[in-house]
């Protein structure tokens, strides 16, 4: 009767390893996959026993079941340890190997060494054999030491982990802690209660293999990484094709074959045919990705559909293998992003727009002012409108040389700024902002004071503004205008450099202007005098690295200025400004 039990438990642990290998993925954890595979084999050392006939039969039945029973409880632990997602150091798997394997070490010597049984004997009753009488060595009492701190690491991880790991199931604890409660059990209740001769060990093993059929179903659900991956793989969402170093094409998923048709004719381990559209997408892909590791994304059209196409290395456990692409079809995203493409730029036209029309006003309203005050000098008019074309003129031939820090941005920036130069005389008295002739001292003071006070007008006027750049520009060129190279100009009395090069070159549209227009109290001056007086001022008004830029200016200035000249003719208006004469300037 217990042979044809142990016969039944060994066919049923069969059937439950089959089972494991048929539901088998490589993700499973081998300590389960060794669990299957040692148990047939410790049963099957219990049926060899209750079958043997001499002493050298169940002797060697006995080290078929130990081989159970000193691994068995070790690769359970460490199963157990992993389900709780408790990590294991390599260096303590080594020592719990080596004392198992020193453990059945000691077994293989029964019969030899009395280091596992100093001596057994064996009993043929009723066709069914034992060993009996058994009197253990020291080994035994390592073996019961080992096996029963197995069961309590194994049992500490599961209550550990219930209570205080969050990232573990709770329900495959509790799956975990039937099998292990039986295991113990049947270890330490020895013989059967229906039969002394019936060992527990078998059916608790039997039952253990059950209940990790079930826990491996549990764990599949709950292993994120896996079932992620397989559901892509199935679902068809992605794309997959694989290629090792040597671009050597290693097969892909059903996905790719609709995306790249060709691929049903490459022979899997076979470079890609030149030939085929495939190879030179797949090869331009690889080049560029080779080149940088950085560039690992690209955009793929295929008919209607658009795909993502993500280029990494392939690993065989931690190892790199070889390439792997991954296509997404994005196509619904890439209609999404072109349509808020289309919108965004049709919201940044409308801004745009929206914007240079407020640009264009205060432009205007800057303008507006600056011709307003120009009103109240004693002059006839013109003066921003010429020397803000003053200034585009030099700096036209500044922008020609490359000037360093004269971009586009900076050129632009001066040329608009230019009107505002002489706001700070809206300040100024009129008694003197209209005085024809020279001023006194005191009025020059007085009058001196419009280069500060403009700095302040524009700096109120453009406080807040988006363009900074501007801002920092017209304000110097309000402030400074009227600073000389050697220093005695005002109002900070700076020198050389440390005039900003804005005020620099709006002095000498600035002068120009005073010297060839025509004023109410003079005549305009021939422009050969006014470029003398030019010249002359260079190293002392005005900055000598400008010189160039100004000579090389000169014929486009006095052309613009005869054009000037006749067009006042005809209407009777002639130009304003500030002389270049002491007392005035």
């Amino acid at each position: 009767m217990v042979v044809a039990l142990y016969q039944i438990l060994l066919v049923i642990s069969a059937a439950l390893t089959l089972a494991y290998v048929i539901t088998w993925h490589k993700h499973f954890d081998v300590h389960i996959t060794l669990i299957f595979a040692m148990v047939p084999i410790s049963i099957l050392g219990n049926v060899m026993m209750a079958q043997s006939r001499n002493p050298e039969e169940a002797i060697l039945a006995n080290k078929i079941i130990y081989f159970g029973g000193t691994y068995l409880e070790m690769v359970i632990t460490l199963a157990i340890l992993n389900l709780c997602a408790i990590k294991v150091p390599k260096m303590l798997r080594l020592a719990m190997f080596g004392m198992s394997t020193a453990v059945y070490f000691s077994v293989l010597s029964i019969g030899h060494r009395d280091w596992f049984y100093k001596a057994c004997e064996f009993t043929d009753e009723g066709g069914f054999g034992r060993l009996v009488n058994k009197q253990y060595g020291f080994m035994h009492g390592v073996f019961s030491v080992l096996t029963l701190s197995y069961f309590a690491v194994g049992f500490g991880a599961m209550v550990y982990s219930y209570f205080r790991k969050k990232n573990v199931s709770n329900k495959i604890i509790r799956l975990l802690f039937i099998p292990e409660l039986v295991a113990i059990i049947a270890f330490y209740g020895g013989r059967s209660l229906i039969t002394k001769d019936l060992e527990l060990l078998p059916i608790a093993y039997v039952f253990a293999q059950i209940m990790y059929l079930i826990i491996i179903h549990q764990v599949c659900l709950y292993d994120i990484t896996d079932t992620g991956i397989d559901t892509l793989v199935q679902t068809g969402d992605k794309a997959f094709i694989s290629f090792d170093f040597k671009r050597h094409y290693l097969g892909c998923n059903e996905t790719a074959l609709t995306i790249f048709p060709e691929l049903a004719d490459v022979t899997v381990d076979t470079v890609l045919p030149k030939e085929k559209s495939v190879a030179v997408q797949v090869n331009r892909w690889l080049d560029a990705f080779e080149k940088d590791k950085a560039n690992n994304s690209f955009r793929y059209k295929f008919g209607e559909n658009s795909y993502l196409v993500t280029l990494a290395y392939l690993y065989d456990g931690i190892r790199k293998g070889g390439y792997q692409f991954f296509l997404t079809d994005n196509t619904k995203q890439q209609q999404y992003v072109t349509l808020l493409n289309n919108f965004n730029t049709k919201l940044r036209d409308q801004v745009a727009e929206k914007t240079q029309h407020l640009v264009e006003m205060h432009e205007k309203l800057i303008i507006g002012m600056a011709t307003m005050v120009e009103s109240r000098d004693n002059s006839t008019g013109g003066h921003i409108r010429r020397t803000s074309e003053g200034v585009r003129i030099l700096t036209d031939e500044i922008r020609k040389d490359n000037a360093p820090g004269f971009t586009d941005e900076f050129i632009h920036n001066m040329i608009k700024a230019a009107p505002m130069h002489d706001l700070g005389k809206i300040a100024v008295d009129d008694v003197i902002l209209r005085k024809p002739g020279r001023f006194e001292p005191e009025e020059f003071e007085k009058m001196k004071a419009h280069a500060k006070e403009g700095a302040r007008i524009v700096h109120a006027i453009l406080e807040g503004t988006d363009d900074e750049a501007f801002h920092h520009v017209a304000e110097n060129m309000a402030h400074y205008h009227h600073e000389r190279w050697d220093g005695s100009g005002y109002p900070e009395g700076l020198k050389g450099e440390e005039i900003p090069i804005e005020a620099r070159v709006m002095a000498i549209a600035d002068v120009y202007d005073a010297l060839v227009s025509k004023r109410v109290y003079k005549d305009s001056m021939p422009f050969d005098k006014a470029d003398s007086i030019i010249l002359s001022g260079m190293g002392t008004q005005f900055d000598p690295q400008l010189q160039r830029y100004y000579e090389a200016a000169r014929p486009r200035l006095e052309a613009y200025y005869d054009a000037q000249d006749a067009v006042a003719d005809g209407s009777g208006l002639v130009g304003s400004g500030t002389m270049c004469m002491p007392g005035r300037n």
